[in-house]
């Protein structure tokens, strides 16, 4: 029990792990499309970071949506700079499981994404998706600018509705502006292209999250 309560608390203030002071090694390019993993990236492109459980699964999700350029697994929303997968996995980091999305948003829209965002996982477990426990697993939502804060508020307080139509309870999804996005190892990206049968991780809850007037 204590090593459980261990592990879905965040790291208080002054004693998460230290990390270092140089980035891990990982992959240059995206398994699936050779796009340069780190970029550069080309104009008019832009960012999302979305946190659904185990990155791999959700990884998955985004690449195979057309508009979408790139995805990267990673870590954010913690303290440890260039932290490893096993020091993420202590708990005593503070980090997510996280991938970035790197999109046209000529071709895809930020709600859209959001939309794949809310009925792709149970936003609703707090540390924890599914049988994956831990500060790591939490659903979050990282945002690079006004516009996209508004939007994941108003799609969190829309998909809420249904859910309590459905009798889930309360989303426990942080929002926060995005902070340092850290690459995970080289194994960890593209993961369920490298191994099609591996671990996903991500199940929905049978409920759809309604379009906004602007989608």
């Amino acid at each position: 029990m204590f090593g459980l309560f261990k592990k879905t608390a965040m790291p208080e203030a002054g004693t998460a792990l230290p990390g270092r002071d140089f980035q891990i090694p990982t992959a240059e390019q995206h398994f699936v499309n050779g796009n340069p993993l780190a970029g550069p990236y080309a104009d008019g492109l832009e960012l999302a970071m979305f946190g659904m459980g185990c990155f791999w699964g959700t990884e998955r999700q985004f690449w195979t949506l057309p508009g979408v350029w790139l995805t990267a697994a990673g870590y954010a929303a913690g303290e440890t700079p260039n932290a490893t997968y096993h020091e993420v996995c202590s708990g005593r980091t503070g980090h997510n499981e996280v991938v970035r999305v790197v999109y046209d948003p000529d071709k895809i829209t930020y709600e859209t994404l959001l939309k794949v965002f809310w009925e792709n996982h149970d936003p609703t477990q707090g540390m924890r998706q599914g049988n994956d426990i831990g500060t790591q697993y939490r659903s979050g939502i990282y945002t690079y600018d006004d516009a996209q804060a508004r939007l994941a508020r108003e799609t969190r307080d829309r998909f809420q509705e249904r859910l309590a139509q459905a009798g889930h309870g309360k989303i426990t999804t942080e929002i926060l502006p995005a902070d340092e996005f850290y690459f995970a190892e080289d194994y960890h990206q593209q993961y369920l292209a490298k191994n099609p049968g591996g671990y996903c991780g991500l199940g929905g809850m049978g409920v759809t999250c309604p379009a906004g007037t602007d989608a």
